[in-house]
């Protein structure tokens, strides 16, 4: 077999050529290859709906007087108002819109942002007095109460409070008619009137509780508060919440003795929150008493605004609700205004 020789000459050129590829091959795996360059997008985005924090540091730096600076505002709660409307015969109104109406708060014309004439559910709290001159009277009060109960609606929601001395939680809310009877019929004796701290209670369970927008509260006594350690000024100041309850009140004086103070002091805290305190002369008009705040109550309109009032911390906000039909001016029941609380809540007056 005849193998295939290179000259001396040539030996050595090919030699030269071999150690030339083998250090151009090591120089090229010992030298770090760059980085690529990152890929450019197709298109950039635009930043018109950009939020803050998805904004780049030279986009919020300020560069002259005319850069952008971030505002936060603050969201203003609705005010809600349930407003019973008249006529001058006291006759029931429920055929009005929301044209006929005009809310001032502070003077100032409110624009309103909701209107509804419709039955809405309601959360009642009845609250029946339990002290010693009650218990004759318990057994037509607590048929005057069921029917109230009975003329509710199927979302509707009902709790319970017996007071003497103290205030009990015998049912909180519920639709269960056999319940709340036998939170009626839990009758004993407590001692002497602790009105107000009552309702002061009963208000703070409807703000920790209360499963519904729309809040009534019904009291029952034949007393004036004797026993309570909250002032009237209190009660009225927890009562005129915001959005706070609707307080209706029957008071059963005792053996025809009229306390003309303890009158106005219901009367008062009634119609301060839109509701109406009744003086019935004997124990067979609370039927019919609790069929007309059965009426009132499903008869309501509901009405919201937004406040365009500065609101400081514990300033008082009148609120003054005007109803015409045909040019005639109509009676309105509702709530008298509220105070502003802190860090956006607001509590009425």
């Amino acid at each position: 077999m005849r193998l295939t020789t290179l000259g001396r000459a040539e030996t050595r050129i090919a030699w030269f050529l071999v150690c030339l590829l083998t250090l151009a091959s090591v120089s090229s795996a010992q030298s770090p290859t760059p980085p690529s360059a990152p890929p450019v997008p197709a298109s950039t985005p635009s930043t018109d709906n950009a939020s803050p924090q998805d904004a780049s540091p030279q986009d919020v730096s300020p560069q002259d007087d005319k850069s952008p600076t971030f505002v936060f505002k603050k969201e203003v709660e609705e005010v809600i108002l349930h407003a019973t409307v008249t006529d001058d015969r006291n006759r029931l109104i429920t055929g009005l819109g929301r044209d006929n109406f005009k809310v001032y708060e502070d003077g100032k014309l409110q624009e309103l942002t909701s209107f509804r004439k419709e039955r809405v559910p309601v959360a009642l709290g009845i609250l029946i007095d339990n002290s010693g001159s009650m218990l004759p009277k318990r057994a037509k009060v607590n048929e005057a109460a069921l029917q109230l109960v009975d003329a509710s609606q199927q979302d509707d929601r009902v709790f319970v409070v017996n007071f003497g001395d103290d205030a009990f939680l015998d049912q909180d809310y519920t639709q269960d008619i056999s319940k709340l009877r036998a939170a009626l019929q839990r009758v004993e004796t407590r001692g002497s009137t602790a009105l107000y701290d009552a309702i002061i209670a009963a208000v703070d369970h409807i703000v920790k509780m209360s499963p519904l927008q729309k809040n009534i509260l019904l009291v029952v006594t034949d007393g004036r508060d004797n026993a309570s350690q909250a002032t009237f000024q209190e009660v009225l100041h927890k009562l005129q919440s915001k959005n706070g309850p609707v307080l209706y009140t029957i008071a059963l004086e005792q053996n025809e003795r009229r306390d003309d103070d303890s009158r106005q002091s219901l009367r008062r805290l009634s119609e301060q929150t839109g509701g109406t305190a009744f003086f019935p002369s004997s124990l067979d008009e609370v039927q019919s008493i609790a069929s007309a705040i059965a009426r009132d109550i499903r008869s309501q309109y509901v009405l919201g605004y937004r406040s365009s009032n500065p609101h400081t911390p514990g300033v008082y906000h009148s609120i003054q609700v005007q109803a015409l039909d045909r040019s005639f001016r109509l009676r309105v029941e509702t709530r008298t205004g509220y105070y502003s609380g802190n860090n956006g809540s607001e509590e009425s007056h």
